[in-house]
């Protein structure tokens, strides 16, 4: 997609794993009451509502979550527009993953 010359790419859930290994964060843009409900493994909470002023949270190769990959995909398109590079969209969001029967971890933490 693109923002204003700058992209990101769109990260399918099969991708998602190998992207980690690679070095990739994972950033849950979602509120922390929904976080807390179940998160993909891993993800860090960084909600969309906070992003602005917390941006320089990213660095490197990032894969941003949310529930379906709406917000994400605003918080990607954003950190595009930040100069950010190397940065995905998870498609299907924590929804899609856990529709595929992968596990979700709850609670406060990644």
């Amino acid at each position: 997609m693109t923002d204003h010359g700058l992209t990101y790419q769109d990260l399918y859930t099969a991708e998602l794993d190998p992207t980690l290994r690679r070095g990739a964060q994972l950033f849950d843009v979602r509120e922390p009451d929904e976080y807390t409900q179940g998160h993909i493994p891993g993800a860090v909470n960084l909600p969309l509502s906070e992003l602005a002023a917390r941006h320089d949270e990213i660095s490197g190769p990032a894969v941003i979550a949310c529930l379906g990959g709406g917000r994400s995909a605003q918080a990607a398109a954003f950190l595009a527009a930040q100069g950010k590079r190397d940065i995905h969209n998870l498609v299907g969001g924590t929804a899609g993953w856990t529709r595929e029967g992968r596990p979700l971890n709850s609670g406060p933490h990644p």
